[in-house]
């Protein structure tokens, strides 16, 4: 039988690249999918030396055309899709009075629209397969991230989306899971966006005292393979999810306690 096919989105560095090793080191085949073209070919190559059989499509979810090029590449190489991971997104920090709408439109459309399309044109395959469709989400998505309005309304709306699709696809065999790490070691917040659109370049977080990517891989790719509907990392964010929904008005003042404490807080 042919082995299962994994596509994994913003699979160039973090996470993404994460997850490409820990499918491979269980014996898929692998589709990554990056902006990155240098970083990518990087990534394909140590998997190539690993003698995972990997194919690499440069591409930006944020593009309708080229989300179809993914899919498109995935199935003329591989001829099935068994397992889609909807990883590619950005960040920002500022708050909203000061926010130019340009990026909450690219935040919108790199983080919802690109997990949109690209499970829009793999949905054909992945129902043929009965297989999985994931999204990388945060806690974010389940509870407000002040200073990110745009990051946490992307979450919030990838969760709404794939909720219903797991809802009309309920007797279909279509596995739909939602995966929400708490703060990983990664770039995504050196590349987060500041209110005029420009990145941030440095990160308020102690990167050594977060989650790994490995570590998140390793629970994802085993949520994936027993078809968990939600999984939520870190006991902080479990308990974060779980006294929102409860006490929201609470909720409200520590979160906002505990982000003003962030280096150059945009709100203190």
């Amino acid at each position: 039988m042919n082995k299962k096919v994994v596509l994994i989105t913003g699979a160039s560095s973090g996470i993404g690249k994460a997850l490409a090793f820990e499918f491979a080191a269980r014996n898929y085949r692998i589709v990554i999918s990056a902006r990155n073209e240098k970083n990518l070919n990087e990534v394909k190559n140590s998997l190539v030396n690993k003698n995972c059989e990997v194919i690499s499509v440069i591409a930006d979810v944020s593009i309708e055309n080229d989300c179809q090029k993914i899919i498109d590449t995935a199935i003329s190489t591989f001829g099935q899709i068994d397992i889609l991971i909807n990883n590619a997104g950005i960040s920002m920090r500022a708050i909203f009075e000061e926010l130019e709408l340009k990026v909450l439109h690219k935040l919108m459309d790199t983080n919802f629209w690109g997990t949109v399309n690209c499970t829009k044109f793999a949905l054909p395959w992945l129902l043929k397969s009965k297989g999985s469709v994931t999204a990388i989400s945060s806690i974010a998505g389940f509870a407000p991230l002040p200073g990110r309005t745009g990051y946490s309304s992307s979450k919030y709306a990838i969760h709404g989306f794939l909720q219903t699709l797991r809802v009309e696809n309920i007797n279909k065999g279509l596995h739909v899971m939602i995966a929400a790490p708490g703060f990983t070691a990664s770039n995504i917040r050196m590349t987060a966006l500041v209110a005029d659109g420009s990145q941030q370049g440095e990160t308020p977080q102690d990167e050594d005292k977060l989650m790994s990517a490995d570590k998140v891989a390793f629970i994802i790719a085993n949520g994936i393979e027993k078809r968990k509907r939600t999984v939520i990392m870190t006991t902080q964010g479990k308990l974060t999810v779980l006294l929102y929904k409860f006490f929201p008005k609470f909720m409200d003042k520590v979160i906002y306690k505990h982000m003003s404490k962030e280096p150059d807080s945009p709100f203190k």
